[in-house]
């Protein structure tokens, strides 16, 4: 069965320059190689400045990659072909409050990709955004908010659905909990779930957080400074962690969980 999403020597190479009287180093991601199959989340764990984010962006086509391929059902993606990957791949950013345009009400926030992106007429957009606010757990009367009048956890659903508002089979998730409250974050992430099962999306979670990794993903992928070091099903990396580095930050993980409890 050919998987959803193939990820083939992906790479990326960039220079970095800290300070200009310093001779720039490169930063260089992959090469990275994944499937990634209907309904599954695939998460990606690693440390600030392991190449998460980039990763991610380099899924979602914000980032061009300096080599290698992506395919979607068997189909070569192409980077400049960013209505395909619209149509099908789709990001949530870490900070809602800055994705999202203070001038702009919620519903013209979501018509816009309606607009640019299908032949919708404008009361079939209106009804599909009405639609996909009700799928999030939002009030069709949210299409009139301005961002200011959102809460933290609001906000995030307002994302949500803009991600969703193309039928998109992948979604791509850099972080998306950071900046929420722990009930809030519960309800956030009992949500992609549910919405998993109901809509057969397909995940690629990025996360700090290794506890709610291992509660929402399949499958996990350990980057360490733009290379892929440990992968595998996420029961047995987490039980059975081959490399050093993973076993940190399970270690990392349990001090804080434990730091938690006794506070």
């Amino acid at each position: 069965m050919t998987a959803l999403l193939t990820v083939k020597n992906l790479k990326f190479k960039r220079k970095v320059r800290k300070n200009w009287w310093q001779k720039a180093e490169k930063f260089v991601i992959g090469p990275i190689n994944f499937e990634l199959n209907a309904g599954e989340t695939l998460a990606i764990i690693g440390d600030n400045g392991s190449g998460k984010s980039t990763l991610a962006n380099l899924l979602a086509g914000v980032v061009t990659p300096s080599s290698g391929q992506l395919l979607l059902n068997g189909q070569k993606l192409r980077h400049r072909n960013l209505k395909q990957r619209s149509l099908n791949i789709r990001m949530i950013f870490q900070h809602s409050k800055e994705s999202l345009n203070p001038a702009l009400t919620v519903g013209t926030i979501l018509d816009e990709p309606l607009k640019l992106n299908t032949n919708l007429d404008a009361r079939e957009r209106k009804e599909k955004i009405s639609t996909t606010l009700r799928q999030v757990g939002l009030l069709r009367e949210h299409a009139h908010f301005y961002r200011h009048m959102l809460s933290d956890g609001q906000r995030q659903r307002v994302v949500l659905a803009r991600a969703l508002i193309l039928n998109p089979q992948v979604i791509v998730a850099d972080e998306p909990f950071a900046a929420l409250d722990p009930s809030v974050r519960s309800q956030m992430v009992n949500l992609l779930m549910r919405l998993q099962r109901e809509l057969g999306l397909s995940y690629i979670f990025i996360s700090h957080n290794l506890g709610i990794v291992r509660h929402i993903s399949d499958r996990v992928l350990v980057l360490q400074n733009g290379k892929v070091i440990e992968s595998g099903k996420t029961d047995v990396v987490f039980n059975w962690p081959k490399s050093d580095y993973m076993k940190k930050l399970l270690t990392a993980h349990q001090s804080l969980v434990l730091s938690k409890l006794l506070d």
